[in-house]
C-alpha cells in the first residue's frame, strides 16, 4: 500500500526554534530517510520551496491566468512529502510518528493513502 506523508509548516513555529533544534530536525530526516531506504519502504521524497516562491494558475475564458502563490491564505503550508510503500495505514502512522516534525508543536504530519497513480487503480 502506498502512502504520502505530508508535512505542513508553520513558518512562526520554525522561526521560534533555535538553531539547534532546527539542525536537529535536519538531522533527524536525514536518519529517518535512511531508515527508510534500508527498510525497502521508501519511494521518494520532496521538499517544497517557500510558498512565496509559488504561482497559482487558473484558466478563464480560455486563457491562463498566473498568480502569486500561495493557493491558499494560511499560516501552514505544504513543506514537504514522503511517499512510502507499507504493509498498512498503521505503519504509514508509525512511520509519520519517527518524523522529527511530528514532535514540534504546531507543526503537522498527515498520512494519506495513495489511491491512484501511474494510471492505475491502487489495491
Amino acid at each position: 500500500m502506498k502512502f504520502q506523508i505530508s508535512m505542513h509548516i508553520n513558518p512562526a513555529v520554525l522561526d521560534a526554534l533555535t538553531d539547534e533544534e532546527r539542525a536537529a530536525i535536519g538531522d533527524g530526516h536525514g536518519r529517518f530517510m535512511r531508515e527508510l531506504k534500508e527498510s525497502g519502504e521508501l519511494i521518494f521524497t520532496q521538499a517544497l520551496a517557500d510558498p512565496s516562491q509559488a504561482a497559482v494558475v487558473s484558466v478563464r475564458d480560455g486563457r491562463p491566468v498566473v498568480t502569486d502563490g500561495p493557493f491558499l491564505e494560511a499560516k501552514e503550508y505544504l513543506g514537504g512529502f514522503y511517499l512510502v510503500d507499507c504493509e498498512s495505514k498503521e505503519r504509514a502512522i508509525e512511520l509519520a510518528a519517527r518524523i522529527p516534525d511530528a514532535a514540534i508543536e504546531g507543526l503537522g504530519i498527515e498520512v494519506r493513502q495513495v489511491m491512484f497513480a501511474d494510471g492505475q487503480l491502487e489495491a
